[in-house]
């Protein structure tokens, strides 16, 4: 304001008029919000090309499926990593919503309830590239955290999948399964015993879910217990939206890295596939030759009862 006053004279006062810094933040805040999530979109289409790519590559590939952390029943590679791309399907739509919800022009609703100058607010909608205006602007307020929110939710299912595939693979490649070849770029050694390969940026991607899910009750929490309008807690929000989305991206770029490099082990997955996995496909052959599934059940168990694989799944 300064400088153009400078440059023009008085005229140049009057660029303040109807501008508050409350929705001049929130703008930049939706903006920054918009860009985020088409970053987002870009990294996990990229991740899902590689996790196709290596269905292709290994997804015939026996592999044991487990209940309980015990063998049960015959799967594949390519049904576990067809699992992870089926999840970020979903996510992509929640995006998408997320995305429609957000992406409204807050600018011209001051601190909360209106400017009573006429302001063109079609045009800098147009001009700032929004979708529509948020017409009302108590909502426009109620909006702040909620939004936010709304991007933590989204972040949080995102790295529970994440925390799933990395705690699936420090498991399948626990030594005496070793069904997969950890990148070394992805390990590390101990600090005493030299003979250690440690899968530690595996188990750092699967604790981050925690350190998310935590950014988005703080967020969530902020917002409540407050009357309508701007309060200052609402600050509060910003540090912990923009660390949670920084985190989301490099989790997911980690992810990426990942299954560019992960070499998966042949043999150990067909030696592991035991007699044991096939069990409930024994059942279903007597239940096709007369018996109840309820006979067949017991008449099959009966073979493992000492094998210590039975539950109640």
């Amino acid at each position: 304001e300064n400088a153009l006053t400078e440059k023009i004279g008085k005229a140049g006062e009057k660029i303040h008029s109807g501008r508050s810094r409350n929705d001049q933040v929130l703008t930049a805040l939706r903006l920054y919000m918009k860009n985020e999530l088409g970053d987002i979109k870009v990294i996990i289409n990229d991740l899902s090309q590689n996790l196709v790519a290596f269905i292709k590559k290994y997804g015939e590939i026996p592999l044991p499926g487990y209940t309980h952390t015990r063998k049960a029943m015959p799967a594949s590679i390519g049904m576990w990593a067809d699992a992870i791309v089926k999840n970020f399907q979903d996510n992509l739509i929640l995006l998408e919503t997320i995305y429609t919800i957000i992406d409204k022009n807050p600018l011209g609703t001051g601190a909360g309830y209106g400017i009573s100058l006429g302001l063109d607010r079609k045009m800098t909608t147009e001009e700032l590239g929004f979708q529509s205006i948020q017409e009302n602007p108590i909502q426009t307020q109620h909006s702040r955290t909620k939004y936010e929110g709304l991007l933590l939710t989204l972040c949080s299912n995102i790295m529970g999948d994440l925390n799933k595939m990395a705690s699936d693979l420090i498991f399948y490649t626990i030594p005496g399964n070793d069904f997969f070849q950890l990148p070394d770029a992805l390990t590390t050694g101990s600090s005493i015993m030299p003979q250690k390969k440690n899968p530690d940026v595996l188990e750092l991607l699967r604790a981050k879910y925690h350190e998310i899910t935590a950014a988005e009750w703080q967020i969530r929490q902020t917002n409540i217990n407050l009357i309508s309008g701007y309060h200052r807690d609402m600050q509060l929000s910003k540090p912990a939206l923009m660390k949670s989305l920084n985190t989301l991206k490099e989790s997911l770029e980690i992810s990426n890295y990942l299954f560019t490099k992960l070499q998966v082990n042949v043999d150990a997955c067909k030696n592991a596939m035991t007699e044991e996995l096939y069990a409930a496909d024994r059942a279903y052959k007597l239940m096709n030759q007369g018996h109840t599934f309820r006979d067949a059940y017991r008449i099959i168990s009966t073979q493992y009862a000492n094998t210590g694989n039975k539950n109640n799944d």
